[in-house]
């Protein structure tokens, strides 16, 4: 290539495999393989669309196809994330730590720390002890981190090795220091979900800090918050902000908001922020906790109510109005505080939002998916709208999430068309909005294929994100951040008013 001669350009794959060189290739392997001709697949594809395909979807029970979950150790390498100084462990082969790194790099866009034990063939042999040791031994040398928390996967649950033995025995062997806190917690991914995980970590985090740290038994005045499992980095600081308005000096616990969301200074910091430790130890001291994700932190309310001091109140995701009065009326409460003029003032920026963007989203139909608790607090959110959900689907809510999301449902005139879905994954999803067509999708990336296929636009919210960039800054929780979901929706309504725009009307201003 001579200095005149421009460099050839690098093409998106929406362009690339458009080239004559690899549709050939897709020709000669369509003859390889046999395939079946274009109008017998187009067939079958509208086929799959109706209700004689639906009810055979929906009749199926040993075949889950693309359910909208994830695993349970990765929720725990996000619950270990939000301490101070805390290096996730997975106790497993390479390949799942990779995946889980991988999985959330592909979300927040950044760099994750977490190390494996390596396992393989042999330790599936003879057990993964000396794997263990020689992780917590190279993992403590090389990193240097202020606590490693271990996590499990399937290999090493289907042997069944024993975390608090191997942990023992790594101690006597010298691998990390007698009083060097590593916490653990059985999180096998053949059942559950990231949010089981999450919370197994979590509470095996604050118990073993409130066991070996010690607590002083004084009331320390503030108020925890247990925000569950969130995949934005924006809801955390939202979170901060929103605490530092009404004045309560609290205790957020399990904050990754700086580990996942750190600025670029031109060196790597590990371990920026985190809950601090000793503020994680002192937590059954306060004055009570709130927890936002009942679906994602069930162990460890059972830890607040049976070990700490203070109330224990769950609010659900204040995402909303009814939902964000509730969370504020309950920290103000419980740390004996007025709501200042400034949070009020919030709370009408969003009452105005609303009031200038309802006759947009009024009437639209709409299938939520995703986890349950966030399913639960776009549900409440959506009907404040006057938007009327139709599917309601959580692959990970169980029995409690419907009967939670159908009281929802029965306390507005928006909710009677609402049919909610727990356990089905995201085929049944295909199925429900080809044959009770929606306006709008809302959920993760993994709705494309269907927003795709049906043509209907998808708002995304949840996790993970993978196809659009700096959604996981924005947040989605408060009076603020409900703002964000609010531009979200009403601006992809408007999107698609102008896609499908006559030539007889395009208007400037809606």
């Amino acid at each position: 290539m001579t200095r005149e001669q421009p460099p050839p350009p690098v093409l998106d794959h929406n362009d690339l495999f458009t080239g004559d060189v690899y549709l050939e290739q897709a020709d000669r392997k369509r003859v390889f393989e046999s395939a079946c001709s274009s109008d017998e697949r187009d067939r079958v594809a509208e086929w799959t669309r109706g209700w004689e395909y639906r009810e055979k979807n929906f009749a199926r029970e040993s075949l889950v196809v693309n359910p909208a979950k994830a695993c349970q150790p990765l929720g725990a390498v996000l619950a270990a994330l939000g301490f101070a100084g805390t290096l996730p462990l997975v106790h497993g082969s390479q390949g799942c730590a990779a995946y889980f790194r991988s999985h959330f790099a592909r979300h927040f866009k950044e760099p994750v720390p977490a190390v494996s034990s390596s396992m393989t063939e042999d330790a599936a042999v003879f057990g993964g002890l000396n794997n263990l040791v020689e992780g917590l031994l190279n993992a403590h040398s090389l990193y240097r981190p202020e606590m490693i928390a271990i996590s499990t996967t399937c290999m090493a649950e289907v042997i069944g090795d024993d975390l608090a033995n191997f942990v023992g025995i790594a101690r006597q062997k010298g691998a990390v220091p007698e009083d060097f806190p590593v916490p653990y917690a059985h999180t096998p991914s053949f059942v559950g979900s990231h949010l089981v995980g999450y919370d197994a970590m979590l509470k095996a985090i604050l118990a073993y800090l409130g066991q070996t740290r010690g607590t002083t038994g004084t009331p320390n005045g503030k108020v925890n918050v247990v925000p569950g499992f969130l995949p934005s980095t924006g809801d955390l600081r939202e979170l901060h902000r929103l605490l530092g308005l009404l004045g309560v000096e609290a205790t957020i616990l399990g904050d990754h908001s700086d580990v996942l969301d750190s600025p670029a200074t031109g060196d790597y910091d590990m371990y920026p922020g985190g809950t601090p430790l000793d503020a994680a130890a002192d937590a059954a001291n306060a004055l009570g906790t709130v927890f936002l994700q009942p679906d994602s932190t069930r162990k460890t309310a059972e830890l607040a109510r049976q070990s700490w001091a203070g109330q224990e109140v769950t609010t659900g995701l204040p995402v909303g109005i009814r939902a964000t009065d509730r969370f504020v009326a309950a920290v103000a409460r419980i740390a004996g505080a007025e709501v200042p003029a400034v949070v009020t003032a919030d709370r009408g920026r969003l009452l105005d939002a609303m009031s200038d963007s309802y006759q947009y989203l009024h009437g639209k139909r709409v299938a939520v998916a995703g986890d349950p608790d966030l399913v639960v607090s776009l549900l409440e959110f959506a009907l404040e709208l006057g938007m009327e959900p139709v599917h309601v689907l959580s692959t990970n809510g169980g029995d409690g999430f419907a009967a939670t999301a159908e009281t929802v449902l029965a306390g507005s005139e928006f909710g009677r068309s609402a049919t909610v879905w727990p356990g089905k994954d995201l085929w049944h999803l295909r199925s429900l909005v080809f044959t009770e067509p929606v306006d709008l999708l809302i959920g993760s990336s993994h709705l494309k294929w269907i927003s795709r296929e049906a043509r209907v636009p998808l708002v995304r919210v949840g996790f993970p994100i993978f196809d659009r960039h700096h959604l996981h800054r924005l947040p989605t929780i408060g009076y603020a951040g409900s703002i964000e979901v609010l531009s979200r929706l009403v601006n992809t309504v408007l999107d698609e008013l102008d896609r499908n725009a006559p030539e007889h009307s395009f208007d400037l201003v809606r």
